[in-house]
């Protein structure tokens, strides 16, 4: 069935036109239709219409003086100006149109140049002279006078649309907003939040229609965060003292410490900490894994308020002190196949052996239980204890992995591949803080890039935080989210900022950036909670992290790959064991450089902040004064 001819739709001032499809068949009938009935309004002399034009043409064709001028009707269907892909069912290749060449047979091919500029890649001319809207911007040439017959993507980038659609201050500000709920579900600080968000939005100018219903749906997120964290800790709040037998889930993988082993277990719906100090409990649990079941009979007890803050994140609402422990039954599929998947994971780690082995675990699945303390104390006083904590980096690299795979595949297809690898490696990772915010992020922007829009990174972290926040208040109050936000929001933020005033080498502008803007990101929580901020960070990052991210891209194939050929494991493993060594080397180097007051990182760290601020000040001075004048 023969396809329609390509239209111009007209869309308030602006003309799409369709000509540039990913179909070949429609691009050579644009080209011939074009060729052979120019439009009225083409026959206007545009400058963005000239870039490409030869100097001197066939008979018939524009020239560079006259390029709006009419073309001779030529004697037979004009050439299309792209080369079909390769298909199995094309039996003879078509030449492009040579550069500079036209005729009244195949029609102007260079003035056609700038209108497959906005197309697709590999599908016509190449002309790269002029501003990217000269070779774009084709004002008048298809539709009503007046009207702008642009590609959707050709003037302004999915991001602008999208700062049309809810700009971005709306985003970071209901994101901060829902998270100050759900730290404090209280009256007062409900109002005073949405006082605040409105008096920040409303700087733009008045409200309209639509963003008056913005405003109240974030005002329903934020009454229905508000009540599901004051529930949760109201049921924290009516435990009572009860006497329990039965089976219950083992919510996490046990954490064993010096004298005792500390596991998580769900009975009626209810989360509780379960401490098991006598050996033989101890033993039972170092079988257990996250999913599975097991037969208990104990005491349930409330909690202290201060120890209910602590593991509130966690859900955990109540303790249960066991009397004894029974059989383990295996969890659901799901539960099992992350089981050996891990399983592969540590059977590898044994391999490499003693603390270097713990510290690949840590490092591809984020698993540091049996880390001893003094390597996890030298790695948070090196500022290197996020290369044990898995994050966005983490996902990256499996998604670098995986994508050879994924692209073959068809576009929905490859949508689903994709998220569900995210969910697959989330939950591998026992959906710990920093992998939820990774994953979330990561699942949004693999999304919005299957609908064509490229989202930024600043929008995909507020909708991510804002998506977390509404499924699971109580997520506000963990340490490890906050560092992981900051520290992405340091990056996106931060990270560009200190590139764009730092006089270094284009090699070491990234890596230094990044990592100055991932440290003043965690600055407040890291003085709060750990009371210093590591000097030596930047050193100790800018060696390591590249070596850490070789073992956390290689580390699950070549774990699967020695599971299924044993032999690999002399070939394989070795590498893998120096470049953790080295990871553990530049920690212990770092620690014995760090100095014993925290004083000096907080003073360098306050500094640089105080650098940042002023930067940013100058620049919004700056851009509001020249958005005032023009």
């Amino acid at each position: 069935m023969p396809m329609p001819a390509p239209i111009a739709v007209a869309s308030h001032r602006k003309t799409y036109s369709r000509q540039k499809s990913g179909h070949p068949a429609i691009g050579r009938r644009v080209a011939r239709h074009a060729a052979i009935n120019p439009m009225t309004t083409q026959n206007t002399a545009l400058n963005s219409m000239a870039v490409g034009y030869a100097l001197e043409s066939a008979i018939g064709a524009p020239t560079s003086n006259n390029p709006g001028a009419e073309i001779t009707v030529p004697m037979r269907p004009a050439t299309a100006l792209c080369r079909p892909p390769p298909s199995s069912k094309t039996k003879r290749e078509r030449t492009p149109i040579t550069e500079g060449g036209a005729s009244a047979a195949n029609g102007p091919a260079t003035r056609m140049r700038p209108r497959y500029q906005r197309g697709p890649p590999a599908t016509g001319a190449a002309v790269e002279t002029g501003s990217l809207s000269e070779r774009v911007v084709m004002t008048e040439s298809y539709g009503e006078p007046g009207a702008e017959t642009v590609h959707p993507d050709a003037t302004s980038t999915s991001d602008e649309r999208n700062e049309l659609m809810l700009p971005t201050r709306w985003l970071v500000a209901a994101a901060a907003g829902l998270w100050w709920c759900a730290l404090h579900p209280k009256v007062v600080h409900l109002v005073a939040t949405i006082v605040v968000v409105t008096i920040a939005t409303s700087l733009g100018g008045a409200f309209t229609r639509r963003e008056v219903m913005l405003m109240t749906g974030f005002a329903c997120l934020v009454v229905f965060t508000s009540v599901r964290s004051e529930h949760a800790d109201s049921a924290a709040l009516a435990i009572s003292t009860t006497a329990y037998t039965g089976n219950a889930r083992v919510v996490d993988d046990p954490q064993p410490f010096d004298r005792s082993t500390r596991v998580i277990v769900e009975v009626d719906g209810r989360r509780c900490e379960l401490w098991a100090r006598r050996h033989s409990m101890r033993s039972r649990l170092s079988v257990v894994n996250g999913g599975d079941y097991l037969a208990l009979s104990g005491e349930i007890v409330p909690l202290s308020p201060d120890r209910y803050q602590r593991v509130r994140w966690q859900h955990v609402v109540c303790e249960i002190q066991p009397e004894w422990l029974g059989d383990i039954s295996v969890g659901s599929p799901l539960a099992q196949a992350s089981n050996r998947v891990r399983a592969l994971v540590t059977r590898t780690g044994d391999a490499i052996g003693g603390a270097h082995g713990a510290l690949f675990r840590g490092l591809v699945i984020g698993d540091d239980r049996d880390q001893p303390s003094d390597m996890l104390q030298r790695f948070r006083s090196g500022g290197l204890s996020h290369l044990t904590a898995v994050s966005g980096q983490n996902v990256a690299l499996i998604l670098t992995v995986a994508t050879p795979l994924i692209r073959k595949m068809a576009p929905r297809l490859q949508l689903v591949t994709t998220l569900a690898l995210i969910g697959w490696f989330v939950l591998i990772t026992r959906s710990e803080p920093s992998i939820l915010r990774a994953g979330v992020m990561a699942s949004i922007a693999v999304f919005a890039a299957s609908r064509g829009r490229r989202l930024a990174p600043l929008r995909s972290l507020a909708l991510a935080v804002m998506v977390l926040i509404v499924v699971d208040p109580l997520l506000a109050s963990s340490v490890g989210f906050h560092l992981s936000v900051g520290a992405t929001f340091g990056v996106i933020v931060i990270g560009p900022m200190l590139a764009s005033i730092m006089p270094l080498p284009a090699r070491l502008m990234l890596p230094v950036s990044i990592t100055l803007g991932a440290q003043l990101g965690v600055l407040v929580p890291a003085l709060l909670v750990f009371g210093r901020a590591p000097l030596v960070a930047l050193p100790a990052n800018l060696l390591a992290v590249p070596v850490a991210g070789v073992v956390m891209m290689v580390g699950m194939p070549v774990a699967i790959g020695v599971a299924l050929l044993p032999a690999l494991s002399h070939v394989v493993l070795p590498p893998i064991h120096l470049a953790v060594w080295w990871v553990d080397g530049v920690a212990r180097v770092a620690t014995h450089l760090e100095p014993e007051s925290p004083r000096p990182g907080m003073i360098a760290s306050l500094c640089l902040a105080g650098v940042v601020a002023i930067t940013w000040g100058y620049r919004h001075h700056a851009h509001v004064r020249a958005k005032h004048e023009g």
